[in-house]
């Protein structure tokens, strides 16, 4: 078996508040899950339409502390191990080290098993943290139970703005995290991992300023749209033409928890990224900030 995915994130809060939004259900039903149960040191379920094989509580709690959390979590008949780990940084931040077993980046992309969701599942969760721990509105969360793939989100900057950061490969790589060659123009290629390494999706339609969509292949196309009113930028996002009975949500999770960073690059003055190190097979990750 491959090692354990491990993502790392500094969140804007101290270790108590942290594991406080961790272990606590009613905070856990904001960001995390639709349903969730908390008993520690007996019980840590979560489950319901947003989380994968949310069909009933699938998870086994192992261990709870202070600042560790380490649950077994049955997916597709096999039993998975996350932990999320908490470290202090200062006394307003706190590094989050989540590590998940069980993770095929093949998987990921044939659609083949539902663990194949789980690092851009954790992912976008862990953005959404990130988000209530801010203050901030959620994300869309991904409803596994739907092929409808859809959402928006509002942006504090002028259109112009979040069009140049979706546009161009040097802004778009920096708040996605990794390389991202962008030909902005009908036809042009959108790769990540940039034009040398990368998987080239293409430009399918543009409307500069206002509207790009993206041919992925087997996983579709994603369309963004950019409406602006009274300064702040609505930017839609819809992912469509995919097979409706393999949704690709594990693509889909990962574009929206880039998102997240899309719009903390507009928000937060001297804006650095949550992510510590990422690493995804097939990519090779900017590096961190300092």
């Amino acid at each position: 078996m491959s090692d354990p995915l491990k993502v790392q994130a500094r969140l804007s809060a101290p270790v108590g508040r942290v594991r406080e939004a961790l272990t606590d259900p009613a905070e856990l039903r904001l960001w995390l899950a639709e349903h969730a149960e908390v008993e520690l040191p007996q019980r840590y379920e979560f489950w319901g339409r947003y989380t994968p094989e949310g069909d009933a509580p699938h998870q086994r709690l192992l261990h709870a502390d202070d600042d560790t959390v380490r649950f077994g979590w049955l997916l597709d008949g096999v039993e998975t191990t996350t932990e999320l780990q908490l470290t202090a940084e200062s006394a307003d931040s706190t590094v989050l080290t989540l590590t998940q077993s069980h993770f095929d980046f093949n998987e990921a992309m044939t659609g083949s098993s539902i663990r194949g969701v789980l690092q851009t599942y954790w992912a976008l969760s862990i953005a959404n943290l990130a988000a209530h721990l801010e203050g901030r509105p959620l994300l869309p969360r991904t409803d596994f139970t739907s092929a409808d793939l859809r959402g928006e989100l509002v942006i504090a900057a002028p259109m112009d703005k979040v069009w140049e950061s979706l546009a161009d490969s040097e802004q778009a790589s920096a708040w996605f995290g990794y390389p991202i060659g962008i030909e902005p123009w009908v036809g042009g290629r959108y790769a990540m991992g940039g034009f040398e390494h990368g998987y080239a999706a293409k430009i399918v339609d543009l409307e500069p300023g206002r509207r790009m969509s993206v041919d992925w292949g087997p996983t579709g196309v994603t369309n963004w749209e950019l409406a602006e009113s009274e300064g702040r930028t609505t930017l839609t996002f819809v992912q469509s033409g995919f097979d409706e009975t393999n949704p690709p949500y594990a693509a889909w999770s990962g574009s929206v928890s880039g998102l997240a960073e899309l719009r903390r690059f507009h928000e937060v003055p001297d804006w650095q990224p949550i992510w510590i190190a990422t690493e995804v097979p097939g990519l090779e990750p900017e590096p961190a900030a300092n």
